[in-house]
């Protein structure tokens, strides 16, 4: 009876002509497409402005690619430097090999230079890239699926991945996907990150303090199932005890920033509220100016017709006298021609009795 299982691809590259197009570079850059899109949503819906995250993760992607290189090349040395290894596959990072914690160190850095030549503050920032990161990280895993690593101890569950690869001392074989245990875990941290966001109003770098110390979490038992080769301290491999200081850390920060500094930033980019309005949405500015102008325009014609209709009155009452005016002079004429005649008849008999 043939058992379920995960395959691994035949072959991680494909050829476009003479460019070779890899699965663990499309991983990556599509996660990082994912991070960016998500942080940014984040950061406007917190008062920032469209395109700030973009521009930090420029700073931000580069330092941690090189970071992430870095760690690899130093803890497994032995890949690169050791007898019979060729040093110049050290830089050829489509191959695979990056170690998460210093891509998540440098990265910082590299975001620090961005956020302050955007002058924003750095917490406020890693706040709303932590869930995209985790998705980020999530998505990239996939990626030593398409290069046949990062697998478990040998097992004959139904989602065992299976391994045809004997590079570098692979085995044949069904194991444990400790790949899509990762994958699935950092897509749980996001969501976490994301709920208690909203629920706590995480603040000063609690957020990203808490997708690192979940990440760690996860990732310290998913490394205890990893069986390829690893520096070993006290019986521990070396990204045991690492995520293990890192989630103390971690820890530690959301801690003492609950303490001193409650709450979240009011602002997090200082003059996005000039271009977004208070409400953070320049639609809904733009409509309320034009109802306002809408209105004022109707109060305008009104007191148009008002005036109008003021002026039509007082002609008409002004007109009605100077009729009447005419009336009185044509009355006084007629008694006036009255009296005349009432004088002449009255000198006349005067006369008569003089004769």
């Amino acid at each position: 009876m043939e058992l379920a299982f995960i395959p691994s691809p035949s072959r991680g590259v494909l050829h476009l002509g003479p460019i070779p197009l890899r699965g663990y570079a499309f991983c990556i850059i599509i996660g990082v497409f994912v991070a960016v899109w998500l942080g940014n949503k984040r950061w406007v819906a917190r008062g920032g402005r469209p395109g700030t995250v973009a521009d930090i993760a420029v700073w931000a992607v580069p330092f941690g690619l090189i970071g992430g290189r870095l760690y690899h090349v130093i803890t497994d040395y032995q890949l690169y430097f050791s007898e019979g290894r060729d040093w110049v596959d050290a830089f050829k990072i489509w191959e695979g090999g990056l170690g998460i914690w210093g891509a998540i160190a440098f990265g910082a850095v590299g975001a620090w230079i961005g956020a302050r030549r955007r002058g924003v503050p750095m917490p406020a920032y890693a706040d709303a890239v932590a869930p995209g990161i985790a998705l980020a990280q999530a998505i990239g895993r996939w990626g030593n699926w398409f290069n046949q690593e990062l697998y478990g101890k040998a097992t004959d569950l139904p989602w065992a991945v299976e391994i045809t690869s004997t590079a570098d001392g692979r085995l044949p074989g069904t194991y444990h996907p400790t790949f899509l245990y990762e994958s699935l875990w950092c897509i749980g941290v996001a969501l976490l990150v994301i709920w208690a966001d909203r629920r706590f109003k995480l603040g000063h770098g609690r957020a990203f303090a808490l997708y690192v110390a979940a990440y760690c979490a996860g990732r310290f038992w998913i490394e205890y199932m990893r069986v390829d080769d690893a520096h070993h301290i006290l019986g521990l491999r070396l990204n045991n005890w690492t995520a293990l200081f890192v989630f103390l850390l971690a820890v530690l920060y959301i801690v003492l920033s609950a303490r001193k500094r409650p709450g979240r930033e009011a602002v997090v980019e200082p003059g996005a509220e000039s271009a977004t309005g208070d409400t953070g949405s320049t639609v809904e500015k733009d409509a309320e100016d034009a109802e306002d102008a809408e209105d004022a325009k109707d109060t305008e014609n009104d007191a148009d017709d008002a005036d109008a209709a003021g002026k039509t009155d007082a002609t008409g009452a002004t007109e009605a006298p100077k009729d009447t005016s005419g009336a009185d002079e044509a009355d006084d004429a007629d008694a006036a021609d009255d009296a005349k005649d009432a004088e002449g008849v009255t000198n006349g008999a005067d006369s008569a009795k003089k004769g």
